[in-house]
Formats: C-alpha cells, structure tokens, sequence
C-alpha cells in the first residue's frame, strides 16, 4: 500500500504561522515517528485577522512538508547533522582528501561546529541558523581568526554540498548567503629570505642540513620530504610521489602536488654527500632512521634544528642553560625558526624578489591555483616596495615638480591681481 502524502496543518498563534505534521527520526539507533509542530513564518499585518492561511502561507506549507515528505520512505534521511557528518561525510572525503587533511576537518568539527549545529536536522537547517553559527562561534571565540571561521564556514557549505548531491537534502546550500562576522586577521605568515637560510645551513648538523637545503631550494612540504626515496631523485629533479603523515604513507596532497621539481646545482651538492654518507643507495628512503623508518621532521626539529638556532649568547643551548649564572638571552645573529613552511614561502618570495613569473613559481611549489601562490606565499619585503616606489618616483617625480612650479606661480600671480 502506497503511503499518504501528508499536507500538514497550519494555523495562527500570536504573530506567527505554525504547523503540525509527523516525522520520522532516529533515536539511539531505532526509528520513531513523532508528532512535531514548528513556526512556518511570521504574519503579515494584512493577514492578521485572517483564520485560515492565506495563499502564500500554504505555498510555504507545501514546500515545508515536501522535504517531510522526501524523506517517508527513506527515514534515515531525516538524520541530524552530526549523524550525516560522522556517517557519510567523513567516509566520503577520506577517499578524496590526504588523511592529514582529514584529521584537521575533524579537529574543526569536533571543537567548533558540533556542539553548535550537529543535533539540528540536516534537512530543516536554514541560512538564517546557519549565520546564528557562524556568530555565536565568533561572539565566544575574540581570538579566532577571519581565516579560521572562513574554514569553518567551507566545513558546513562541503557537508550540504555533499547532502544536496546524494538527495539527504532539498533545496540550496543554507551556508551560500552567510556573511562572515567581523574577526581579527591572521598573524602575517613568515617567509625566510636567503641569509636566513645560508645561516641555518651553516649551523645545523646533517641530515638537518640536506633537509632545510631541500626545503628552501625546492618548496617541498614537510610530509613530502619525509616521504622522499632516493629514486625520486636522478640527479637533476626530485619527484614527488608520496606524503608521510604520521608514519604513514599517502598521496600527496594534490594531483597538481604530484610532479618534479628541479634539483639546483647547490641543492645537489647536499644530497650527492648525503648519497654518499648513506652507503651510496639508488632506492629506499632518503631520510630515514635507524630502524630504517622514514625520519619525523617533528623530531628532527627537537633533536637538531631547535637546539643549533635557540642558543644563549654565551653559547649554551637553551635546555642546557639552567645552570648558569645569567639569564638566558637568545643570540640574534642566529636565525630564528618559524616553521617548515616559511621555508615554501620563502621559495616563492625569493623568487619572485628575483623577477620569476609568477606563474613559474606555481609551477614551482605544484599549486593548483596562481591565486595561492600570490596570495599566501609570495611576501613583499620592505626594501621591494622602496624600491618599487623608487621606480614610480623617477616617472612622476619630473613632471609633479613641474605641476607645484606651475601652480606656485599661478598662485603667485593671483596674489598680486587681488
């Protein structure tokens, strides 16, 4: 037998229009029908006296109950946005997606969105609820960033991207028409120039100094240097083929991300010597412990990279510093580390500084977009933009002492007429 479609009934209390219908929802594994009744809209002032709802009022009905109705015969669907997230979203972009890009979406979702939004019902979230979010997240959050609710904000539009497309959902995306609430703006991202490089390169030990000549004269990423083996390289490009993400082996990160970069000169002197110390290998991992596992850059960082550049101007290292006689004051003339990316950012800005296209330098890092590279990575320094002003200035600066000398006299004439 056929089930009946429901029409719902609506009527009037105080300034609203309310509808009554039943509903299909899972509790705890198990599907219970329940009668429910939730506000339509607000009445119009020319309906105020009306008893029964006018037209516009029942086409909002019949569009309210066509979703109740989509999901009668399949009630899994009138899930919550926790159950769809956790059920079919996460599943589906674990097939897409790097699994440290994974475990990040997860972090945002468990720390910020679910306990806002994840009970709501998938099918009845609207853009109004969905701005209601977006604020709330950044009335409680001062110190989060513009960025970060941007991230928040494309978590949800991919959820109900993804809902609308396997049917979980009528209609359009509730997180289209969201304005992102006023936040403060990310700290300014760090790019190393070449003599912070140069200087780390002559204080590290090895391997952590063929890593960071790696890192600074190809723009691999941190998981991708992990996941180097010997035959990526040929002696004039590295490949990349892999990212590590916690030991474990994965695409990289983009389709664009799985190319070559060219090995310069300088960089090849790094790896031919550390070729050599290795045993002369052809195959296997490039940097790689004693077990013969790909080496952590979190560890390389703590055991070598830290101590070499965080060291007193007596000479100590900072962890071997309790015991003197003065306080610990950072020597200066080391370079100071802001993470492995900076060094990604650096490539782009370095080359840039040095008239590259930028197109090339997208090339160059295997972004998917020209828009990343000059949007986040390619940093103007402060002698650039003297410089680029020093050019404008030797164009204008003739002819703007011409128009002053023009209008001074102009005004000096005008003084002696009156």
């Amino acid at each position: 037998m056929q089930t009946r479609m429901q029409k719902g009934y609506v009527w009037k209390v105080g300034g609203f229009w309310w509808i009554r219908f039943h509903d299909t929802q899972f509790e705890g594994g198990v599907a219970v029908r329940k009668q429910r009744a939730q506000k339509l809209c607000a009445v119009a002032p020319e309906h105020r006296r009306m008893k029964r709802p006018p037209e516009v009022v029942e086409q909002k009905q019949a569009e309210f109950m066509e979703k109740i109705n989509a999901c009668r015969d399949n009630p899994e669907r009138a899930s919550t946005l926790s159950e769809f997230v956790e059920q079919v979203w996460f599943p589906t972009i674990e097939n897409r997606h790097a699994a440290s890009t994974v475990h990040v979406y997860r972090g945002y979702w468990k720390n910020s969105l679910a306990a806002r939004c994840g009970s709501q019902l998938l099918r009845d979230f609207s853009t109004p609820e969905a701005q209601r979010v977006l604020e709330g997240i950044a009335r409680d959050n001062p110190e989060m960033t513009k960025a970060t609710l941007h991230k928040l904000k494309s978590i949800l539009s991919a959820v109900f991207k993804l809902a609308i497309q396997q049917e979980y959902r009528l209609g359009s995306n509730p997180m289209r028409e969201t304005s992102l609430p006023r936040a403060q703006a990310s700290a300014e991202t760090v790019a190393y120039d070449l003599d912070q490089v140069l200087g780390m390169l002559r204080l590290v030990p090895e391997p952590s100094r063929t890593v960071i000549a790696v890192a600074a004269f190809t723009g691999l990423r941190r998981g991708e240097i992990e996941g180097l083996l010997w035959e990526n390289y040929d002696g004039e490009t590295l490949a990349v083929t892999r990212s590590m993400w916690r030991g474990i082996a994965d695409e990289p990160k983009t389709e664009k991300s799985k190319a070559s970069v060219p090995a310069i000169p300088a960089l090849r002197r790094f790896l031919d010597a550390h070729r050599l110390a290795a045993g002369n290998p052809t195959c296997g991992i490039m940097f790689k412990t004693r077990n013969s596992t790909p080496l952590s850059m979190n560890n390389l960082l703590n055991d070598q990279i830290r101590p070499a550049l965080d060291r007193c101007v007596c000479g100590l290292e900072k962890i071997e510093h309790g015991g003197a006689d003065h306080d610990y004051a950072r020597d200066k003339a080391r370079p100071e580390w802001h993470g492995f990316h900076a060094f990604r950012r650096g490539l782009a800005t370095n080359l840039h500084a040095l008239g590259v296209d930028d197109l090339t330098i997208q090339r160059i890092l295997r972004h998917s977009n020209v828009s990343v590279t000059q949007q986040c990575y390619i940093k103007t320094r402060d002698a650039q933009s003297i410089a680029a002003m020093d050019q404008m200035n030797a164009l204008v600066d003739g002819p703007v002492e011409l128009i002053c000398n023009e209008s001074a006299k102009n005004a000096g004439a005008s003084r002696l007429v009156n």
